[in-house]
């Protein structure tokens, strides 16, 4: 249905305070009218607050994005583009990225995590890329608090229902709980496709006269001011927003994926890009800020879903499933039959224009005349001010550490928490295998992908740990590149980037902008000590209720490629008589440790230290003893220290005991020094795992034997067994029964 004619526009009077309740600053609402050299109206207006808003211009972490390496020798595309590419090998490219959709999933969970998929899908296909994989780190609160176990459903049901439906794997992810995420949790979504090197699209329009095609869902009034939405803390009315929430239909998605691909076979397509945040809006003006140049809109032709739709509205809808792509002058008609015979409608809704200006027309009248540079290449840019928090010294000091009096005890207290717990309740949900690429999905240290017609793979894991970067953010931020690097080193896979989702609570608090400076910092620290780049990702400020804040949590989401699939090895123990071999050292480091956190109610300590020159040391032994095949079991330690990872690689598909002697005492087998892992190799490898550890300058001893059918540890002259059933019980029934199924 096209623009209703009978509508009369009301609009609201501009001035700074209906500024103000759409999200610009009063000095924002000055710019725009300089920039005008006018009073904007209400449709510019909106269209302004919408490519202003942190969640479109990250106006407020800009600065220290820029510090990031960003470049590499597989990079082909880096930051700036809807997702990133890095090159596999063999004429493949890898495209993937990494989004937030935090708010709308605390609003209406199942809505927002459904349309969190649906977006980081459609910023894949976006570039050209068939999409293959999805993972989702999801952190919650505690579970008794309120709505959280509605909270948890939604979302997860919305995860699977989604992927499931368009028919794309989630292979892996992590899920976290706390109680910082009991007001805020978040809902981050990582996809991956893969295309030909020579086949990728960007979103630049060019060449005046070029239509532009409007394809998918028709316009609705949901998810209006939905990335202002994002862009603002919580409160007490945030209930009351659930209209900004999208509605995803995962059916349609897979026919616009599909009939997306097949248009771009054709040539006929200059510049495409998703309408996701702030919808027409930042699809079109960005795509002509790359590029350089202007465009007109027609709004009398955009597909409404009901009629009365205002040019503002129409501007800012979020409705999903749509897209907007700039063709080549005289082939349109090529283009339209291809979304026709997939039963989408098209239509075209304007052109580009050598203007460097939108200008937009709604029943023969102007809406809009109002320039795009300014609103989207140079948007505000803020250095917010800093400052550590007033405690920081508090907070670093050294925890008591508590002795276990049970060391069996300890460790099944802690498999019986959520945050220990088997999460196979949330990823049985998903569909893990479809399109049969997957050889390793989730539970393990990374997923692991075939890359068809190549003997490679593509391996991926999602890591952080917010309590460290609650303490010391740079450290906790270099802690989450360097565990990533590490889980890919346990099946083989050498990084070849990374995408991040930065969350983080207010930037216009000092120690806020503080925190996120400092993990920026050690990410980049990280990531160019162990060579990885940083090719795109996305940052959600404002995840705070109320004035409570949650953690810091940089999601890091990390690609790598395996040469050869020959040699993987596992991250549980594959039979009995393999040789268990314990790499690196600990150095009894508790701050933030999962021990204090959850058996004892101790929160303190500065995080245990990263040496980037041994994570590095240990990532190459690892990846040489894998491609080598000498290895049949590789797992990092990392939460929850040595007694957790031993527990864990007993949990395979056929559970296995092992016997082990370590020289770590009491609490120190629940230490959380960075830069280990536990490997596990035939009798006959043992004497050239070891020779390699010692060459490549990583500790290394040989601790005991898989086999049987419990869990036997020696240290400090005592000896605890524990039946692994037992274990496997408490661990993979906990969660379950903690959210009361």
């Amino acid at each position: 249905m096209k623009g209703d004619q009978s509508t009369v526009l009301q609009e609201p009077a501009v001035n700074a305070e209906t500024a103000r309740s759409i999200g610009l600053t009063e000095d924002e609402f000055e710019r725009l009218r300089k920039i005008l050299g006018r009073d904007p109206n209400w449709t510019e207006l909106g269209i302004t607050s919408a490519l202003w808003s942190e969640h479109c211009s990250y106006k407020s972490s800009k600065i220290y994005l820029r510090e990031f390496p960003t470049g590499g020798p597989h990079v082909l595309q880096g930051p700036g583009e809807n997702a990133g590419v890095v090159d596999i090998g063999h004429g493949w490219v890898a495209v993937f990225k990494m989004e937030s959709h935090n708010h709308p999933s605390f609003i209406e969970p199942y809505q927002g995590s459904m349309t969190g998929v649906g977006g980081i899908l459609r910023d894949i296909f976006t570039m050209g890329a068939r999409p293959i994989a999805c993972m989702d780190a999801l952190r919650f609160g505690e579970i008794d608090a309120p709505r959280m176990r509605f909270l948890i459903d939604g979302v997860v049901r919305g995860i699977g229902d989604y992927g499931n439906c368009v028919g794309i794997p989630t292979v892996g992810g992590e899920t976290g709980f706390h109680r910082c995420y009991n007001g805020n949790i978040l809902v981050n979504a990582f996809a991956l496709g893969i295309a030909r090197r020579d086949r990728i699209f960007h979103a630049r329009a060019s060449g005046a006269g070029n239509p532009l095609l409007y394809v998918g869902s028709r316009t609705g009034r949901d998810g209006i001011h939905g990335a202002t939405m994002a862009s603002e803390a919580f409160d007490k009315e945030s209930a009351q927003k659930r209209p900004t929430v999208q509605v995803g239909d995962p059916f349609t998605e897979k026919i616009l994926l599909e009939a997306c691909l097949e248009a771009m076979r054709t040539g006929a397509i200059v510049a495409i890009q998703d309408m996701g945040a702030a919808g027409l809006t930042s699809s079109t003006f960005e795509m002509a800020g790359r590029g350089g140049t202007g465009l007109h809109l027609d709004l009398d032709h955009v597909p409404l879903r009901q009629p009365g739709l205002t040019p503002y509205e129409m501007m800012l809808s979020e409705s999903q499933e749509r897209m907007v792509l700039v063709a080549k002058k005289g082939r349109e008609e090529e283009l339209e039959k291809v979304f026709r015979r997939w039963g989408l409608e098209v239509a075209s809704i304007g052109e580009v224009t050598g203007t460097g200006r939108a200008v937009l027309t709604w029943h023969g009248e102007t809406a809009a005349d109002i320039p795009i540079r300014p609103l989207t290449e140079e948007a505000p840019v803020y250095r917010r001010p800093v400052a550590e928090p007033a405690d920081l010294a508090e907070r670093w000091r050294a925890p008591e550490v508590p002795q276990p009096s049970d060391p069996r005890e300890a460790l099944e207290k802690l498999l019986a928490t959520p945050e220990f717990a088997s999460k196979a309740w949330i990823w049985t949900q998903y569909d893990s295998t479809v399109r049969t690429n997957t050889v390793q999905g989730p539970g393990g240290d990374a997923a692991v992908l075939l890359l068809k017609g190549t003997p490679s793979g593509l391996a991926m894991t999602c890591d952080v740990n917010p309590v460290y970067c609650y303490f010391d953010p740079r450290r906790g931020g270099a802690q989450a590149v360097a565990e990533a690097v590490r889980n890919l080193a346990a099946v083989g896979a050498e990084p070849v980037g990374l995408t991040d989702c930065l969350n983080f609570g207010n930037p216009e608090r000092p120690e806020i902008s503080w925190q996120f400076r400092e993990a920026v910092r050690g990410m980049s620290d990280a990531c160019r000590a162990l060579g990885v780049p940083v090719i795109s990702g996305n940052v959600s400020f404002y995840n705070e209720t109320e004035g409570a804040s949650i953690y810091p949590t940089p999601a890091i989401a990390m690609v790598g490629v395996i040469p050869n699939l020959s040699g993987l090895s596992e991250a549980t123990f594959q039979g009995p008589g393999d040789r268990v071999v314990l790499l690196g050292e600990d150095r009894s480091e508790f701050g933030g440790a999962a021990y204090l956190r959850l058996l004892h109610g101790i929160e303190q300590g500065r995080p245990p230290e990263v040496d980037l020159d041994a994570e590095l040391r240990l990532a190459k032994l690892l990846r040489s003893l894998i491609a080598r095949g000498l290895l049949r079991t590789a797992h990092d330690l990392s939460e929850g220290g040595f007694l957790i990872s031993l527990a864990e690689a007993c949990f395979g598909r056929r559970p296995m005991g092992v016997r082990v002697e370590v020289p770590l005492d009491g609490a120190d087998l629940f230490s959380e020094s960075q830069g280990r892992a536990i490997v596990a190799c035939p009798p006959a490898a043992l004497d050239r795992v070891l020779q390699a550890a010692a060459e490549a300058g990583v500790p290394a001893r040989e601790i005991g034997e898989t086999g049987g059918d419990v869990l036997e540890v020696r240290s400090g002259g005592e000896t605890f067994r524990a039946p692994v059933a037992g274990l496997h019980e408490i661990w993979s029934t906990a969660l379950p029964k903690a959210l009361g199924l």
